[in-house]
C-alpha cells in the first residue's frame, strides 16, 4: 500500500528563490550606474526619482484600483511613497559628486532610521541585538563620510544623501504597521504611485532641458532605472522572500552595498578607500548580528500574504 504526501510545497524551489534574491539585489544595487548616467546627461535628480517609479505605478495601477476598498491602507501607502521619492532625490543629488561606495554605505543606515521611526511613532522598541547592529551601521557611516574619506565642502550632500534612508525607513515601517490587510502588490502600487504624485509637482515645474537626457539613446537609462532597479527585482522579490525567509533574505540581499561599490569601481573609476572597505565590512557584520527567524525586512513585509 503506498501512500500519497499532501504536504504542500512552495511554488519556486528554495535554491530557485535564493538566486532569485540575489539577482534582485543586486538589481537594486546597480542604481548608481543608472542615475548618474541619467544627471550626467543634464537630468535633475527628482525627475531621475520620478522614472525610477512611474514603471511599476503604471503597470500595477490596475491592481490598486482592484483594492480600492482598502482606501485608509492605501492612503498610507501613498504618503510613504511620497516621503519615499522626495527621499530619494538626495541619494540621487549625492551620487552626483561623491562615491557611490561612500553613498552606498549611508543609504544602508536605513535600518536604524527604521528602528528609530518604529519607536517613536509605533512604540515598538528595538530588541538588543537590532540596537548593537544599528550602532555597527552608524559607526559605518561616521567612518565613510568622516573628513578623511570625504572632502568637507561636501559634508551637506552627505546630510542631504540621508533623506533617502530616512524615507525608506519610513515606508518600512507604514509597510509593517498598516499595510498588512492588503494584496503585496496592491502595497507596491500605492508606495510607487506615492512617489509618482510626491515628485509629480517637481517634475511638472521643470524645463524640458530637465527632464529629458541630451542624447536620445540614453532612453535606455530611464527603462533601465525603471524597470532593473524597481519593477522586476521588487516582483521577484514579492515571489522568492518568503520562500527563503526573512533572515536569509536579509543576509542575501546584503549584496546590493558590494554592488554599489562594484559599480562605483568598475563604471566610475572610483577607488575604494580602506575606510570605505571597513565601513561595508560594519554594514554586513550588522546584517550577520540580526540574522535571526524574527527578522522583519522590506521585502519579506511586501511579500507576506495579507491578513485575514
Amino acid at each position: 500500500m503506498t501512500t500519497t504526501c499532501t504536504e504542500s510545497r512552495p511554488a519556486v524551489p528554495h535554491t530557485v528563490a535564493t538566486i532569485g534574491v540575489l539577482f534582485a539585489s543586486i538589481c537594486f544595487g546597480l542604481v548608481p550606474y543608472f542615475s548618474r548616467g541619467l544627471t550626467e546627461q543634464g537630468v535633475a535628480p527628482y525627475t531621475v526619482a520620478f522614472y525610477r517609479y512611474i514603471v511599476a505605478a503604471v503597470v500595477l495601477c490596475p491592481v490598486l484600483l482592484a483594492n480600492r476598498k482598502a482606501w485608509r491602507q492605501i492612503a498610507w501607502g501613498l504618503s510613504a511613497g511620497a516621503v519615499m521619492g522626495l527621499g530619494w532625490t538626495g541619494y540621487v543629488t549625492a551620487l552626483e559628486t561623491l562615491p557611490a561606495s561612500t553613498v552606498g554605505v549611508l543609504y544602508m543606515t536605513y535600518p536604524v532610521f527604521t528602528l528609530v521611526i518604529a519607536w517613536a511613532l509605533f512604540a515598538d522598541a528595538p530588541t538588543r541585538r537590532a540596537s548593537i547592529a544599528s550602532g555597527l551601521i552608524v559607526l559605518a557611516a561616521l567612518i565613510a563620510g568622516s573628513p578623511a574619506s570625504v572632502p568637507i565642502e561636501h559634508i551637506p550632500l552627505l546630510v542631504m544623501s540621508l533623506a533617502a534612508p530616512f524615507g525608506f525607513g519610513f515606508g518600512i515601517c507604514v509597510l509593517v504597521y498598516k499595510l498588512s490587510q492588503i494584496a503585496p502588490l496592491a502595497r507596491i502600487a500605492s508606495v510607487s504611485l506615492g512617489s509618482v504624485l510626491g515628485l509629480a509637482p517637481l517634475v511638472l515645474s521643470s524645463e524640458v532641458a530637465e527632464l529629458l537626457p541630451r542624447d536620445r539613446t540614453d532612453w535606455l537609462l530611464i527603462v533601465g532605472i525603471g524597470l532593473v532597479t524597481a519593477l522586476v527585482p521588487q516582483l521577484i522579490y514579492t515571489v522568492c522572500s518568503p520562500v527563503i525567509g526573512a533572515s536569509q533574505t536579509a543576509v542575501v540581499g546584503s549584496v546590493e552595498l558590494p554592488t554599489m561599490f562594484a559599480v562605483g569601481f568598475l563604471a566610475f573609476g572610483e577607488a575604494i578607500t580602506a575606510p570605505q572597505a571597513i565601513a561595508c565590512a560594519l554594514v554586513l557584520g550588522a546584517v550577520a548580528i540580526t540574522k535571526s527567524r524574527k527578522t522583519r525586512t522590506v521585502s519579506t513585509v511586501l511579500a507576506k500574504s495579507p491578513k485575514q
